[in-house]
């Protein structure tokens, strides 16, 4: 299939499979003597891992890593587990830090009367380091 062909069936974009390819998540494809590029069946599948495993937060080093545990299937389980359980981790540390910033602009926006001149805004205030 073309690289259009295997964008259509995984809902990833060309720029983004090509880039997948430079970045040694996909193995070069086949070339046509036309220099079109050809995909097998099993690069859709490859194509989806990455995508379900960028839409769970990893990236790209960390999903080139899980790639090379689950190929090896005779091998223990707890290496992919480890690594989902580092993953869920930092995405627990993003969320605190996240909750850190709302509650901090929250009291900004609860301090602001939303009304008068720009310089009495506690808003503004903070962010240019005049807040009392």
């Amino acid at each position: 299939m073309q690289i259009g062909q295997l964008s259509k069936c995984t809902g990833v974009p060309v720029d983004t499979i090509r880039y997948y390819e430079t970045q040694g998540l996909m193995p070069p494809p086949m070339r046509r003597p036309s220099g079109y590029r050809r995909y097998a069946e099993s690069d859709t599948g490859r194509l989806e891992f990455i995508r379900r495993a960028k839409d769970l937060g990893f990236s790209l080093r960390e999903i080139r890593e899980l790639m090379e545990l689950s190929s090896h299937a005779s091998r223990d389980m707890a290496a992919v587990r480890g690594a989902a359980l580092k993953k869920v981790a930092d995405i627990d540390r993003k969320l605190a830090e996240l909750q850190r910033m709302r509650g901090g602009l929250a009291a900004l926006v609860d301090a602001c009367p939303g009304e008068g001149r720009i310089g009495q805004c506690p808003i503004v205030g903070a962010l240019t380091g005049d807040a009392p």
